[in-house]
């Protein structure tokens, strides 16, 4: 009989303070294979009577040597070319694909015209362009992640949770993080991804100051609050930014 494969879903297990996304994928074949590529990514071919639960077991059993692997793969990904802030370069907001275009004009200014970006100055070097271009970001991130929190923090608000102050901190390795204080810090980068994916973030943290580990009360209230919380998070991490 010819083999059948059936179409793969997202999924994810916690490890220590990691999370290890994985696509799962059922398939005629008696044992269960991790597969993991030089993109990063991890793929788990189980048979079709294999448990979710099955699945996770065997994936927290690997979870070290996927980690190991993810590592090396790490040295050999190709580092993102630096920005050259000239016409026709890409630039992603909100999810969106958006061309540069810098025109010289002695007002200043930034606007969203159909499928571009237009950035305005006097002074058309690329530093004044980034100056422009990434403060502009940097506002619209301010007044959009203070709307998104507002929308996710109405799920908490049965909790008795104060809505928690939003600051933005450029961070290297993290989208987003909490203090005890009850303050959410956002990465400035996040205004590059889709509404779907900050809620995610937002949530997250939110969640987190509620429950401060990551433990399985932790992910049952995340679930709970957003129950496709592991497909916005697979779609953040392969966010092109």
């Amino acid at each position: 009989m010819p083999r059948r494969d059936f179409p793969a879903t997202p999924h994810s297990v916690a490890f220590g303070q990691n999370i290890i996304n994985y696509s799962l994928k059922f398939s005629d074949r008696k044992t269960l294979a991790i597969d993991v590529h030089p993109d990063q990514s991890v793929t788990v071919t189980a048979p079709p009577g294999a448990s979710l639960e099955q699945v996770k077991t065997k994936v927290r059993k690997r979870a070290a040597w996927i980690l190991r692997q993810q590592a090396y793969f790490q040295n050999f990904l190709p580092a993102p070319s630096p920005r050259q802030y000239v016409s026709g370069e890409t630039h992603y907001y909100l999810g969106r694909q958006y061309r540069l275009k810098v025109l010289e004009d002695d007002n200043e200014s930034v606007k969203l015209k159909g499928g571009y970006i237009q950035v305005s100055a006097k002074n058309i070097s690329p530093e004044r362009i980034a100056t422009l271009l990434n403060g502009w970001l940097l506002a619209h991130a301010k007044a959009h992640f203070r709307k998104r929190l507002e929308l996710c923090w109405e799920k908490f608000r049965r909790y008795g949770m104060p809505i928690p102050q939003l600051r933005i901190r450029k961070m290297t390795k993290r989208w987003g993080t909490c203090t005890t204080s009850g303050a959410i810090y956002l990465n400035p980068n996040l205004i590059k991804v889709s509404s779907y994916c900050i809620d995610y973030v937002l949530t997250h943290e939110l969640c987190h100051l509620k429950q401060a580990d990551h433990s399985k009360v932790f992910y049952e209230l995340l679930r709970k609050i957003m129950p496709d919380w592991e497909r916005r998070k697979l779609r953040l991490e392969k966010a092109l930014l």
